[in-house]
């Protein structure tokens, strides 16, 4: 039993569960949301703050968060992102008043930050070469598992032990997986540490991240992928027949994460992760002509969410593909906690002031602009990475 439990495939599931349990932190407010509305009295946008409050703290601290890593090491960030989850979640079940929930849910995004950051780094850290990609498109469904799960148990748990049941369970679920994971993650030696850094330090890094075309990468082209992945979560189902929209509305994410762990790992083997991270934003610009010129259809739909399943996988297994040290791929999962926030928050206003205009060409031209720029983003970075690495191999 002890040699199963540290055997890769059982950390990487561990990791992955620490996964689900980030994504739970979205996840267990918005699957009650009406229910939390009505027992604080909350029905205007002040509500809203239950939701997005935790997304501002990974579009501010996103790449922050990389940089702690460096400094206390990737295992101990990780565990002390599920132990705060565990002590805000526990306090989350006392339904405390509004303005205290808004407050931890200010803290939680912390939490939730520490867990995306550290959990995919040490995921491409304790797998071997060849099964990296599979493991961390596996990390890239996450967050649709989680939502699923919960969509489906809350019923229950509402229904036996109120609105405190969903934090409740959430609070022993993560200091259950922070003891499972103390005990199989290998320490870390942090005695070369470098010294922390000052404020002017964090902005310098931020300019030097988001100019390598390496580090980078993963988070540029993820930017692209969140301004429209959520937001036509809410969005497309609209547009169909009201009959078919459950059906749609489960059928997205799920085609999504399918796609992701078939076709994608299959691509993998044979592409780089950026060649697939492309492919899928090609389809996807070819489904949305078909939408522009025949119109919404719900197997369309699923279909362009298949082809964004591409995407999502492949970002995630281009963070050890692109950088080799553990300190660049903190820092590029940092990127992508930081650009994954902004594009969530920006992307379902900008679709909705769109679709309210009732322009039928304005919601394609949107979807197409995005992908069209992320194939630029990616094809313009793979260009310098090349430079780079002619010039490197030229000095030597």
């Amino acid at each position: 039993m002890p040699a199963l439990i540290r055997s890769p495939l059982f950390v990487v599931l561990a990791l992955w569960a620490a996964g689900l349990g980030a994504a739970a932190q979205f996840a267990k407010i918005v699957v009650i949301f009406p229910e939390l509305q009505a027992h604080y009295g909350q029905s205007g946008a002040a509500s809203g703050y239950l939701v997005s409050l935790i997304s501002v703290v990974g579009m501010l601290l996103g790449l922050v968060a990389g940089v702690i890593a460096i400094h206390i090491g990737v295992r101990r960030l990780l565990l002390s992102g599920l132990m705060l989850g565990a002590v805000i979640s526990a306090w989350q079940a006392t339904l405390p008043g509004f303005e205290w929930m808004l407050a931890s849910r200010v803290l939680e995004g912390l939490s939730h930050l520490a867990i995306v950051v550290a959990a995919p780094t040490l995921i491409a850290q304790l797998t071997p070469p060849r099964r990296q990609s599979m493991a961390l498109t596996l990390w890239g469904s996450y967050f649709g598992v989680a939502f699923a799960g919960l969509a489906l148990a809350a019923p229950s748990i509402l229904q036996h032990l109120g609105l405190s049941g969903l934090p409740a369970i959430h609070a022993v679920y993560m200091i259950v997986l922070a003891a499972l994971l103390a005990a199989v993650l290998p320490a870390g030696d942090h005695s070369n540490a470098p010294p922390w850094p000052s404020p002017g330090d964090i902005i310098r890094r931020h300019v030097s991240v988001y100019s390598s075309p390496f580090i980078a990468a993963p988070a540029l082209g993820w930017l692209f992928y969140t301004l429209t992945f959520v937001s036509m979560l809410a969005v497309l189902p609209s547009m169909v027949d009201p009959a078919s929209r459950p059906f749609v509305t489960a059928a997205m994410p799920l085609a999504s994460i399918l796609s992701s762990m078939t076709f994608g790992n299959l691509l993998l083997r044979h592409m780089t992760a950026v060649s697939v991270i492309n492919t899928g934003f090609a389809i996807a610009i070819a489904l949305v002509l078909v939408f522009l010129l025949a119109g919404p259809d719900p197997w369309l739909f699923i279909a362009l969410f298949a082809a964004l399943g591409l995407v999502q996988g492949a970002s995630f297994a281009a963070v050890p593909e692109l950088n080799a040290s553990l300190p660049d791929r903190a820092l590029a999962n940092g990127g992508i906690a930081q650009t994954g926030n902004l594009g969530n928050a920006l992307g379902t206003p900008a679709l909705l002031a769109i679709a309210s205009t009732g322009a039928a060409a304005g919601l394609p031209a949107l979807l197409i602009g995005c992908y069209a720029g992320a194939i630029v983003v990616h094809l313009s970075l793979a260009r310098s990475r090349a430079k780079k690495t002619v010039a490197s191999i030229s000095e030597t």
